[in-house]
């Protein structure tokens, strides 16, 4: 039903505004905007409206306009559907409309009966999105899951896309909605259409937008990486503007009733074997026919978008992961506790890290400075002999000389384990750490106590940071070697007995 009377008497005979009217009726503001500019407009008081019927109403409100003028009406579908091809323009129809039928409606008509026949039809048929223009992206609240090997249940998360012209759809499972999965299944959302749409239009989740901004919100560096490579932009939903993001939304409650329903009571032991079965049913999704469209998104897909998309770059985007760091004296850096080296001029500042599985960047305001091949050595060092000092330069602040010279402030012990801090380095700058790092317990801990801890490592040949560290935390700096060695192991590799005991019980 209409409800063109109620609609009439809140708004003629109460003078409602249109939200009040709309949550009254129980329809959309927008369709109870079109219902009261139109009442408005009428001569017609409210006592002649109330006694008609809704038929009546709604032919005196949109009038066949072919029974008064005479004139071809457009055919408003095929007004629609060309709309979604790439370059088509109201302009462009309404001339082949007046080459077809000459004693047709002018331009200002013709716009307007469109925009009229627009507001009536269906709000799913209402957005004319372009062929290739947008893809909208998001994860759906429901979830799916897989049952593991212990019989545990593992849910997991729903990522959605949709092409604005044909709605094509595309859905696959991942683990959860960090970064890297995030960023892969838009890579093969491409690769899935066979091509890239011009922008992107993600919901303001954490994996595609850093923080959400009505006017300005910042994109995460590796989804704008990746949108880079595939040369598209990426337009983020606006806050509080449901309409910008429709399209998924509709996609989503789709794919929820026609992929997550039709595999609710089948049990996947494997997330790929739940991939699988989500691609079956997105392919029988996309193959049903539309109602108000009578096509398949797969036709749709294959008549109007498929050759308006990119085509796909040469190579596939690898994926990274970014990070901010400040170089420290050493002129390295740290991914995930192996160092890295930079030039040494950039000593003290703050630094852009890109690191993939197989690859280190580091890049300073924009500039890649240093490349390196990613090496797994926890706590190593990757040097470039081109990034280290000369030895003639000793403007720079820190030197091996004036380590050793703070260390032998402390202490005789002190400025040995330094030497040898250093010399046990492939280069002198790679102790750096270590030893301003015993520079600063100097700080927290008297230097006798530190000179006393220095010495009982140079026994125990425990030569870093960590263990000078660790016998003035406990108060075994004066304890006699033999002591030390059955109370603390000084090594990070070294578990201890009880390790070992406990590996033996299991």
């Amino acid at each position: 039903m209409r409800k063109l009377k109620e609609v009439a008497r809140l708004c003629l005979e109460l003078n409602l505004g249109v939200r009040p009217i709309a949550r009254a009726c129980s329809i959309s503001t927008s369709t109870a905007s079109v219902y009261v500019e139109k009442l408005k407009g009428l001569t017609v008081p409210y006592k002649e409206i109330s006694d008609m019927d809704e038929d009546t109403i709604y032919s005196l409100l949109f009038p066949k306009e072919e029974k008064t003028s005479g004139k071809p009406l457009p055919d408003f579908d095929y007004l629609h559907g060309e709309l979604k091809k790439k370059g088509v323009t109201l302009q462009l129809l309404h001339e082949e409309y007046k080459r077809d039928n000459p004693d047709g409606y002018e331009r200002t008509r013709f716009y307007h009966l469109y925009q009229e026949w627009a507001k009536r039809a269906d709000p799913v048929m209402r957005f004319t999105h372009k062929a290739g223009e947008k893809m909208f992206i998001d994860f759906s609240g429901d979830k799916p899951h897989y049952q593991d090997s212990k019989g545990q249940i593992i849910g997991v998360e729903l990522f959605v896309s949709v092409l604005g012209a044909s709605s094509y759809t595309f859905a696959r499972a991942v683990p959860d909605q960090t970064q890297g999965n995030f960023v892969d299944c838009n890579v093969k959302a491409f690769e899935f259409y066979g091509g890239c749409p011009e922008c992107i239009v993600p919901d303001n989740l954490k994996s595609a937008v850093t923080h959400a901004c009505y006017y300005d919100p910042d994109i995460n560096k590796t989804f704008a990486a990746m949108a880079e490579h595939y040369h598209i932009a990426v337009i983020p939903a606006r806050v509080a503007r449901p309409k910008d993001k429709a399209k998924v939304e509709n996609g989503v409650l789709q794919a929820q009733r026609r992929v997550l329903a039709a595999i609710r009571n089948r049990t996947f032991f494997s997330i790929t074997e739940l991939n699988k079965a989500i691609s079956e049913e997105t392919e029988k999704l996309n193959m049903r026919l539309m109602k108000g469209v009578n096509k398949s998104r797969h036709n749709l897909f294959m008549e109007t978008e498929k050759a308006a998309l990119k085509p796909l770059p040469s190579e596939r985007f690898v994926i990274a992961s970014w990070k901010k760091a400040k170089v420290h004296i050493d002129y390295h850096v740290a991914v995930e506790k192996t160092n890295y080296s930079v030039p040494y001029t950039l000593i003290g500042q703050s630094v852009d890290i890109r690191y993939t599985s197989s690859i280190v960047e580091i890049y300073n305001k924009g500039k890649r400075v240093a490349s390196h091949v990613r090496t797994n050595k926890p706590g190593g060092f990757v040097t470039d002999n081109l990034h280290m000092p000369h030895k003639h330069q000793q403007y720079l602040q820190w030197t091996p000389e004036r380590i050793k010279l703070w260390g032998e402030k402390i202490g005789p012990s002190t400025k040995e384990l330094m030497d040898q801090i250093m010399e046990r380095r492939d280069h002198p700058e790679h102790g750096f750490r270590s030893c301003l790092g015993i520079i600063r317990l100097s700080k927290t801990y008297s230097p006798e106590r530190v000179e006393a801890a220095c010495k009982r490592a140079l026994e125990l040949k425990a030569y870093n940071y960590k263990s000078i560290k660790s016998l003035l935390t406990r108060n075994l700096e004066n304890q006699s070697t033999a002591a030390v060695k059955n109370i603390i192991p000084l090594h990070a590799n070294v578990r201890g007995g009880s390790y070992y005991r406990e590996a033996t019980h299991d």
